[in-house]
């Protein structure tokens, strides 16, 4: 038997649910399919930014809208997923940073954008006092800041259900195919039937484009993060580096996250990601050189998220050029969290009429196609 539906979304994280909640709210039938449960890899391990500061020129009509929508995020989900505007600050260690930093800012300016400022040292200093004087300044958008990724990943799929989306976990996608006008999924022993199929498959999004028939030349992140005992709060603003690897920020519970890109290893089979200590370690260093005092907390923990990455780093967002109906948006390669509202209103754009009023053409799967036929 065949459960017939109108849109089918394959993956159950932040996107795969934005896209879903957004699509059956226009009067879709939408059927969302996840492999293990929902927020399980990507959006489960991700530090949970909001931020604009430093994003893609590309990005940026995507992420100034869903920064608007971060601010207003009980209307969109009846919660605000623990978002708290503290700011986000990228510090000049250097002076190649700083120009680095100020040219960017520059050519923001040029084409419009007005979000990012430059600050210098005292005001540094103030809005981050408990980091190690020396700095020559910073980049600043004061209504960044970071969220809570379960309590979002919680919000977005109580709103999927209550806006009458299926959502059916522990329901791998083993095959599918286009038939006429429609797609044949089969997952978990169901076959679904739906004219167009959503693949917000993260980190196995190439493979899902793979078995539809339109491969994506894809890999894989398997980013790095710690977490600290928890301490007073101290810290308001998310603290990253030009040309550093870093990513500090306190969360509501006192509790310090560190990151910034750091990769981790693939398990054997390719299935999840495990800690690599060596380069974990070694990332400390420009924490320990902004604040030495990190030195003196205990780790509590440690992990790696797997996640699609792209050679440019762009996300790919769109239709596919090779199979009818099938919409991509995965590969954001470690910094999708901001976009979620903005990108699910594009796919439920796409799903309900083909058509966004958003530019894409940066993100456009056909970049990333390879000659390759699915096998």
């Amino acid at each position: 038997m065949k459960a017939r539906t109108d849109l089918i979304v394959i993956g159950g994280g932040l996107h795969g649910l934005s896209a879903a909640l957004q699509s059956a709210r226009r009067g879709l039938r939408v059927v969302l399919l996840e492999g293990a449960f929902t927020g399980r890899h990507a959006s489960g391990a991700t530090a949970a930014g909001v931020r604009s500061l430093n994003r893609a020129v590309e990005e940026l009509p995507l992420s100034l809208e869903a920064q608007a929508q971060w601010e207003d995020m009980t209307t969109l989900v009846g919660d605000d997923c623990g978002f708290h505007a503290g700011g986000q600050v990228q510090v000049a260690m250097d002076a190649d940073a700083e120009a680095r930093i100020k040219a960017r800012i520059a050519r923001l300016e040029a084409l419009g954008m007005h979000h990012e400022c430059w600050i210098g040292p005292e005001r540094l200093a103030e809005l981050v006092p408990v980091m190690q004087p020396g700095a020559l300044g910073a980049a600043y958008v004061a209504r960044d800041g970071s969220a809570d990724p379960h309590r979002t990943i919680r919000a977005f799929r109580a709103a999927c259900l209550d806006a009458g989306v299926e959502i059916l976990e522990n329901h791998t996608v083993t095959w599918l195919a286009r038939e006429e006008t429609r797609w044949t999924v089969v997952a978990g022993g169901i076959t679904h039937v739906a004219p167009t199929v959503v693949n917000a498959a993260g980190a196995w999004g190439r493979q899902i484009a793979k078995l539809a028939g339109d491969p994506l030349d894809v890999g894989i992140k398997n980013s790095m993060m710690i977490v600290t005992e928890r301490c007073e709060p101290c810290l308001g603003p998310v603290i990253s580096a030009q040309n550093r690897k870093l990513s500090f920020k306190q969360t509501a519970d006192g509790t310090f996250l560190i990151g910034g890109g750091v990769q981790g290893r693939l398990r054997p089979g390719g299935g999840s990601a495990s800690v690599d200590f060596g380069a974990l370690s070694g990332a400390m260093s420009t924490t320990l050189a902004l604040f030495p005092w990190v030195a003196d907390l205990r780790l509590v923990r440690a992990w790696a998220g797997m996640e699609a990455a792209t050679a440019d780093l762009l996300p790919v967002i769109g239709p596919s050029r090779r199979a009818p109906g099938l919409i991509h948006v995965f590969g954001f390669s470690g910094h999708g969290f901001q976009l979620v509202p903005s990108v699910g209103r594009v796919i439920a754009d796409l799903a309900e009429t083909g058509r966004t009023r958003t530019e894409l053409s940066a993100f456009d799967p056909g970049r990333l196609a390879t000659n390759r036929k699915a096998a």
